[in-house]
């Protein structure tokens, strides 16, 4: 197992998508399909892997399950590029039998939500961190997703367990760009104790211009080779290239709204598989036991977007 000092050292920059989760139709894990599926994301540029996130479908699987997924891709990055993976769970126990397990398989970090369903208060949730990160051989990070965990992690709490060891880094998805400006800000005002990513994806132009270290894009899964083209255009600080990148991605991620009437999970998750399979990168679309399937009009709409950007392979 790497040390805890040595993993610190560990970067994630860059394009890190969190990494879908291919499954066979009876709802099991298609190991093969998620293998290829690595290879292509580490093949098109990427510098990092996110297992185990919302776009992995995470919270529908077992713990055996989550370390198969984990396994899998770890043995298939071969130490290649740096993994994060989440310990998504109830309360800090949980997350800390879930972390060790990952941790085991070989994951180079660990990132948690808030607790989930209990009721705390920030001082509680500060706990929470520092109890996991006690427990815990890897740097932990936090996941700050409101739409899910319905509640924000604070400016002020963020800053204070950066400044204690106990946060290596954020990964925002809370859309609040402004909350995630005074971050920035006030994370370089404290000498960049923290790494933070954004989950934005049609507005990663803009994040890497305020200063985000990174981006975690579900899209990726389906195009990583544009996400790839923006981060290396924004380092070259080509802003007109980064936004040019941008406004083409932005155009594919319409793809996300052609399902209608559908849940979060659903409409999200199953837009990216359906245009996976139809690039040949997956065998089967299934989305996860619970979650509702797109049907064939949405399916339809999706190959048009990607054939009229020449990425349609079956």
């Amino acid at each position: 197992m790497t040390s805890l000092t040595a993993a610190s050292t560990i970067r994630f920059a860059g394009i890190i998508p969190p990494v879908a989760t291919p499954l066979h139709p009876d709802g099991t894990i298609d190991h093969a399909s998620l293998s290829r599926l690595v290879e292509y994301l580490i093949g098109a540029g990427c510098s990092g892997l996110f297992a185990l996130g919302s776009t992995g479908e995470t919270a529908y699987f077992t713990n055996a399950q989550r370390v198969e997924i984990a396994r899998t891709i770890v043995n298939t990055t071969a130490g290649r590029v740096p993994i994060i993976a989440g310990a998504i769970e109830l309360t800090a126990v949980r997350v800390i039998e879930v972390a060790r397990q990952l941790i085991k398989v070989g994951v180079d970090a660990i990132v948690t939500t808030a607790p989930l369903y209990t009721l705390n208060s920030t001082a509680e949730v500060a706990s929470h961190f520092r109890t996991i990160a006690a427990a815990i051989d890897a740097p932990l990070w936090a996941y700050d997703v409101p739409v899910r965990v319905h509640s924000k992690l604070a400016l002020d709490l963020l800053m204070e367990l950066a400044a204690e060891g106990v946060l290596h880094g954020v990964k925002d998805s809370s859309g609040d760009d402004v909350g995630f400006r005074r971050l920035l800000a006030a994370n370089e005002a404290a000498g960049h104790p923290l790494q933070v990513l954004t989950g934005h994806e049609m507005v990663v132009d803009a994040m890497l211009l305020a200063g985000a270290d990174g981006v975690v894009p579900g899209f990726a899964n389906v195009e990583a080779e544009g996400y790839v083209r923006l981060w290396e255009a924004a380092a070259l600080g080509d802003w007109g290239a980064t936004r040019a990148e941008q406004v083409r991605i932005n155009r594919l991620f319409e793809v996300v709204f052609q399902p209608s009437g559908l849940s979060g999970d659903a409409t999200g998750v199953g837009a990216f598989k359906a245009a996976m399979l139809a690039r040949g990168l997956i065998d089967h679309a299934t989305v996860a036991t619970g979650v509702e399937a797109l049907d064939d009009a949405a399916v339809t709409k999706i190959r048009a977007i990607l054939a009229d950007h020449d990425l349609l392979s079956v």
